[in-house]
């Protein structure tokens, strides 16, 4: 008797290799992903067969966007961090420069 297990999984692809800053929380954390489905065999992915669109994933907050961000996320009338003096966005939590609760 012999069985034959296989399917079709997702598997998760890092689309770039640096980190970017996160639009919610401001820190460099926010990664671009995508999602591709594989045929697998005996559950281990052997071909491709879709590739999934991009998307913005932060570890530390987990926000989620569809498609690419674009646009600096400096070129707003910002203010200062008060332990560092780099200018921020006035929505952040933390400073993207020091680190430091604001």
């Amino acid at each position: 008797m012999f069985f034959f297990i296989g399917g079709i999984q997702p598997k998760i692809a890092f689309v770039d290799k640096e980190p970017v800053l996160c639009p919610s929380c401001g820190l460099l954390k926010a990664r671009y992903k995508r999602v591709d489905q594989y045929i697998s065999l005996f559950f281990i992915p052997i071909f491709p067969i879709k590739r999934g669109d991009p998307f913005l994933f932060c570890d530390r907050c987990g926000l989620q966007t569809l498609g690419v961000v674009t646009g600096n996320l400096y070129e707003y009338d910002q203010p200062l961090c008060k332990n560092c003096g780099s200018k921020i966005k006035k929505d952040f939590i933390y400073c993207p420069f020091c680190g430091k609760s604001l």
